[in-house]
């Protein structure tokens, strides 16, 4: 008797736990396997596709998504080379009469030589380019935009991640098609200039 009624609470414990994780489960549980619905909300309750061309339409907003992070991710190499850039053109000139400095502008490889007119009278100069140290001082046109960018990047880069994190087979299928499309588009841009 008392064998079979702890049988009973046993059945009767495995019953409740059963019960208990399959509430968890259906009711905000993390997924943990891949699925195939076509109604899987993104992002929140509202956005649930509730037909195929709705699911359509939001696998193609995702591919757009991602081909937008590779394009930012261009845009902020093309940004940091036109800084470079900017900062390789800066140049001094070096008049005549001042020995010091000529001999070493002269003894100096990256330097030209150059011819000056100012009101008729012509002056021997040196045009020197200034030196680029590997980090640039900080400035507000460069780094304003820059961390700007990378900001949204950022952005985008964590709503694609939780659209992966449904674990939808489409959503995941169309973040990494938008990658393969973004990095076709804009690939070639990124590394001419600057790697990434």
């Amino acid at each position: 008797m008392v064998a079979h009624g702890a049988d009973h609470d046993m059945s009767a414990m495995a019953s409740t736990g059963h019960a208990h994780g399959s509430d968890a489960t259906s009711s905000g549980g993390m997924q943990m396997t891949f699925l195939t619905a076509t109604n899987t909300p993104l992002y929140s309750n509202s956005w649930t596709p509730a037909s195929a061309g709705a699911y359509a339409g939001t696998c193609v907003f995702l591919i757009l998504l991602a081909v937008t992070l590779r394009a930012l991710f261009t845009a902020k190499s093309f940004l940091e080379a036109r800084a470079i850039e900017s900062a390789l053109k800066r140049r001094y000139v070096v008049v005549a009469d001042q020995p010091s400095v000529t001999d070493k502008a002269m003894n100096d490889a990256s330097s030209t030589t150059g011819i000056l007119t100012t009101n008729g009278v012509q002056e021997d100069v040196k045009v020197v380019s200034a030196p680029v140290k590997h980090i640039q001082p900080w400035r507000f046109g460069v780094d304003l935009p820059r961390a700007l960018l990378m900001t949204v990047a950022t952005a985008v880069g964590y709503l694609l991640m939780l659209a992966v994190m449904t674990y939808n087979v489409g959503y995941f299928c169309s973040v990494l098609a938008g990658a393969f499309i973004g990095e076709l588009a804009f690939g070639r841009f990124g590394h001419g200039a600057m790697s990434m």
